[in-house]
């Protein structure tokens, strides 16, 4: 098949470059697509490099949101119009996903969705109505755990439409042949917060920084790789001063396998990123999600991640926690819920399955006998 693969950001590149790959190795002509939804070298560029995957064509988009969004979908219809895939690949839930969807439902060209089903059940989150409308879009449906299984099925996705296959992050780790650090090795917090929702709000943000600075004195060194938005919300503020006074290593967006490295060896992640939970959760590191809700409930399940919000007595309640021998040791030995490194094979053979060929093309339904019961 001639496929395409649209990637918006980091975590796309991230988790599709193996898909990519398994896919390549099937036979496949893949299309690799940079929207340019991020359009910081730090957060593309360098993770097109160490994942050995070059997009075939790129784009560039306007800084304003509500520009790219138009522009991302005028070139979606265009490219597909352009290169007429047999299908179309998207993963998880930026604008790239659902304008994607509707592009491919208008060229009747089928859509498959990888990371289906996540919901964080939060009616503020624009990812959350990205996800749902991949779930009413795509033709299939790879989800990643069992649960995001079952959150599809209860929005009426047909059963033979879905299938578990894990998250193709995982791959990425496998592959690269990590392994967990011995709790006793690890030291000092990773923290990241990038959500407009945290970042852009005066009051989060202080808050953020005195988390930071709680997280510095009572827990560790803090390494907290600073993403384009926040740095310059930081400034903007007179709050960039604040971290640069206290024991925190401030650096711009880091390589994946120095955030990788910098991950497996920290006692706790504090965090506002989705990707970074299954990450933690393959090292067995504790996740605490600056969120009040996420798409990733495995992890607050297991025990292995909890909800904080950006609540400074709370986050440091529950590093205190974390930091607890036995919880850490439970943590470093719990096994990784969100896949096991043969995501991107599995989603390869269902795709030359022939029951799920089948379901792929878009067929109208012939109604005409139909009458109201």
């Amino acid at each position: 098949m001639n496929i395409l693969v649209p990637l918006g950001t980091r975590p796309e590149i991230v988790k599709l470059a193996p898909v990519i790959t398994a896919l390549s190795r099937r036979g496949h002509h893949v299309i690799t697509l940079a929207t340019g939804q991020h359009y910081d070298a730090n957060l593309t560029d360098t993770f097109f490099d160490e994942l050995g995957i070059q997009p075939e064509i790129r784009w560039d988009l306007p800084a304003a949101e509500s520009e790219r969004v138009g522009v991302i979908l005028t070139k979606a219809l265009d490219v597909l119009a352009e290169q007429s895939p047999d299908l179309v690949v998207v993963l998880g839930d930026t604008y790239t996903v659902p304008l994607f969807c509707l592009a491919a439902r208008r060229h009747q060209i089928p859509l498959v969705h990888v990371e289906a089903g996540l919901r964080s059940f939060n009616e503020t989150s624009i990812e959350e109505t990205n996800r749902k409308i991949a779930a009413a879009s795509a033709r299939f449906h790879f989800a990643p755990t069992p649960l995001a299984a079952r959150f599809l099925r209860e929005e009426g996705v047909p059963e033979e439409r879905i299938r578990v296959v894990g998250n193709p992050v995982i791959d990425v780790l496998v592959g690269k042949g990590l392994t967990r650090v011995p709790a006793d090795q690890r030291r000092g917090v990773l923290f990241t917060a990038h959500r407009p929702t945290n970042v852009d709000n005066p009051a989060r943000l202080t808050d953020l920084v005195s988390i930071i600075e709680r997280l510095s004195s009572e827990v560790g060194p803090v390494t907290f790789p600073v993403h384009p938005r926040t740095r310059a919300r930081l400034l903007e503020s007179g709050l960039w001063s604040r971290l640069e006074s206290i024991d925190v290593t401030l650096c711009d967006p880091l390589p994946y396998e120095d955030l990788l490295s910098v991950l497996a060896t920290s006692r706790v992640v504090v965090t506002d990123s989705g990707g970074l939970q299954e990450e933690a959760a393959f090292f067995g590191v504790p996740a605490i999600v600056l969120r009040r809700s996420t798409p990733r409930w495995e992890g607050v399940e297991q025990g292995v991640a909890a909800l904080s919000g950006v609540d400074v007595e709370r986050v440091l309640a529950l590093a205190a926690h974390f930091a607890e021998a036995a919880t850490l040791t439970y943590v470093a030995g719990a096994p990784c819920l969100y896949g096991d490194g043969t995501t991107s094979e599995q989603i390869a053979d269902a795709l030359e399955d022939p029951a799920v060929l089948d379901l792929l093309p878009t067929r109208e339904p012939d109604l005409t006998e139909w009458t109201p019961a």
